[in-house]
C-alpha cells in the first residue's frame, strides 16, 4: 500500500462514528491484517509532526473501522520503536488497585487532554493475530492505556469519565506544556468535545 495514499484515515470528534460499538472479529482475514497495518501507518502519520506526543495505542474505530482491534506500542516510552502488540477482541476481566486520576489524550480528540480517573491495575484477555490467547495483567500507565483503548471498542471516550469538567481539561501548547482550559469559555462555548 502506498504510504502517501492511505485507504483509512484518522477520525476525530465530532465524528459520531467514534461512539459506535465495535464488532467482534471472528477470524483473522487479509482484511483484518490490512486494517492492522493501516492502524500503524495512521498512528505514525499522526505523530510525525508532533514533537511532544507519542502515539502509544490505537483502536480500529479511530480509523473508522468498527472492529474490536487494538494495537499498543511495545515500548511506550520510545517513539522510534515501531513494534506493536495486536489485541483482537480485547476485554477487561478484572479491575484492581486504586482509582488514580491522571492526564490522558487521544488521537481522535485534537490537542485536548483531560484528567481521567482509572483503575491502577487491570487484567485483560484477548486473542493475538496468530489466534493465540492473550492473558495479561497491566499496571500503572499501561493499565490506563488498556482501559482507554478498550473503551473505544465500546464507543466511549476518555471525556465520558470526567466528572469535574471545570478542573479537568487542558490544551497541549507548542512547547509541550499543558495549559488549563476554562471549561465554559474554551470548551463548552466552542463545542470542542461534543
Amino acid at each position: 500500500m502506498n504510504e502517501n495514499k492511505l485507504k483509512y484515515g484518522l477520525i476525530t470528534l465530532p465524528n459520531d462514528n467514534l461512539r459506535t460499538k465495535s464488532k467482534k472479529v471472528g477470524i483473522v482475514t487479509d482484511e483484518i491484517l490490512e486494517v492492522v497495518e493501516s492502524m500503524k501507518k495512521v498512528l505514525f502519520k499522526w505523530e510525525s509532526d508532533r514533537e511532544h506526543e507519542v502515539g502509544v495505542a490505537l483502536a480500529s474505530i479511530q480509523i473508522n473501522v468498527p472492529y474490536k482491534i487494538v494495537i499498543i506500542r511495545k515500548d511506550i516510552d520510545d517513539k522510534d520503536n515501531h513494534d506493536f502488540q495486536v489485541f483482537i477482541n480485547p476485554s477487561i476481566t478484572k479491575y484492581e488497585g486504586d482509582i488514580v486520576e491522571d492526564f490522558e489524550g487521544c488521537l481522535s480528540i485534537k490537542d485536548i487532554y483531560g484528567k481521567v480517573p482509572r483503575f491502577s491495575k487491570v487484567r485483560i484477555k484477548a486473542t493475538g493475530l496468530d489466534g493465540s490467547p492473550i492473558r495479561q495483567t497491566a499496571k500503572g500507565f499501561l493499565a490506563r492505556v488498556f482501559q482507554h483503548e478498550i473503551d473505544h471498542t465500546e464507543g466511549k471516550l476518555f471525556i465520558d469519565h470526567i466528572k469535574d469538567k471545570e478542573e479537568a481539561f487542558f490544551e497541549l501548547m507548542s512547547d509541550g506544556k499543558l495549559k488549563k482550559l476554562d471549561y465554559e469559555a474554551d470548551v463548552e462555548k466552542n463545542n470542542i468535545l461534543w
